[in-house]
């Protein structure tokens, strides 16, 4: 399940998701609300890419550039006075890049009920040098059953993208090869 990337110095080791899991807490005010009076769908990706960006670094152990964001679902709405909690962790690696899978809770900031997911996404993150040339990133090492089933569905969404950006690349070629060109 897990692998081993190779850098110059050899075999780069491996570490647990627990390593970079993290969450970032932020409560919700009328500054970032959109016309609906609740808050805007862009604040909360924001919260969701700051704290993948954290895990990726962290994980990755230096800079890494967001990719690619799949999947980002809105749940339910998130209000003024939320205490929004964005959890966030490594689920998969490749070379030199991140599946970083991203949970969107939230709760009344006054009151002593449970959270609950008003949102989530998938985003994928690339390790970058100085020069911001991809540099190979450690292995995630899944650590629990939930882990484990993560990391195999972040196989599938890696299948189906990389499967989606080559159709879609075919069929702009057949289209110009037609003269179709857009």
């Amino acid at each position: 399940m897990t692998h081993q990337a190779q850098n110059p110095e050899g075999v780069i080791p491996g570490k647990p998701t627990s390593a970079s899991r993290t969450t970032l807490s932020h409560i919700m005010t009328a500054n970032e609300t959109n016309l609906l009076g609740t808050v805007h769908g862009g604040v909360i990706m924001k919260l969701v890419d700051d704290a993948a960006g954290a895990v990726a670094g962290r994980h990755s152990g230096g800079p890494a550039v967001t990719a690619s964001m799949d999947e980002m679902v809105f749940l339910a709405p998130v209000r003024v006075g939320d205490l929004v909690h964005v959890r966030a962790q490594c689920n998969w690696t490749g070379r030199s890049s991140m599946e970083i899978g991203v949970r969107v809770l939230a709760e009344r900031w006054n009151e002593s009920t449970p959270p609950t997911q008003v949102g989530s996404a998938y985003l994928v993150f690339a390790a970058v040098d100085a020069d911001g040339k991809p540099r190979p990133v450690p292995p995630v090492m899944p650590e629990s059953e939930r882990d484990k089933r993560r990391y195999q569905e972040a196989q599938i969404r890696r299948t189906h993208r990389l499967a989606r950006r080559r159709a879609i690349k075919e069929l702009r070629e057949q289209r110009a090869a037609e003269g179709l060109d857009d």
